[in-house]
């Protein structure tokens, strides 16, 4: 599997150990960037570039996924899902990145290099892309609600007890 990694200067240490990892667990790491620490660098730049690399990848039916990496890890996540088609999730623990693949199917995963030490976010990670999607309707069908209003812009119908109003129940 190809993973597309970006990240910005606080996330370049866990980026570089990660793109060893990759390989040494046998994924085929695409570095999307910053190749030299800039205290000054724009994460937009690198995490775009990875998240469109998870794109267009998987728009040619492979299964690619991405890592995008911050201080915090929420500008990274909020600007790969800036992207179309791309669902990434901000983990923090071993059950939000399971989640976010099993409930969410994400395929870009985001997490904050100042927020957790080297090893934990490399089990973040570890369990990310081993986690498969559980496939249950009901987060099909969320998926596909959201899938449905990057493409339309139309929201979803209210369910009926939305309509009815608190002072029906």
């Amino acid at each position: 599997m190809r993973v597309h990694i970006g990240s910005d200067h606080a996330g370049l240490e866990l980026k570089d150990h990660l793109l060893n990892w990759l390989v040494d667990n046998g994924y085929e790491a695409v570095d999307h960037g910053p190749f030299v620490y800039d205290a000054l660098d724009d994460y937009p730049v690198f995490c775009l570039r990875a998240a469109e690399g998870v794109a267009a990848e998987r728009a040619d039916g492979l299964d690619s996924l991405g890592i995008v990496i911050g201080g915090s890890g929420n500008g990274e996540q909020m600007a790969a899902n800036k992207v179309q088609g791309i669902r990434a999730a901000l983990v923090w623990n071993d059950d939000t990145a399971a989640l976010a693949k099993e409930h969410n199917d994400a395929n870009v995963v985001s997490v904050g290099g100042r927020q957790h030490t080297i090893e934990e976010m490399t089990r973040f990670i570890d369990i990310f892309l081993t986690t498969p999607f559980s496939n249950d309707e009901r987060h099909v069908r969320r998926i596909g609600q959201m899938s449905d209003y990057e493409q339309t812009k139309d929201l979803p119908a209210l369910p009926e007890s939305a309509l009815r109003g608190p002072e029906n129940d």
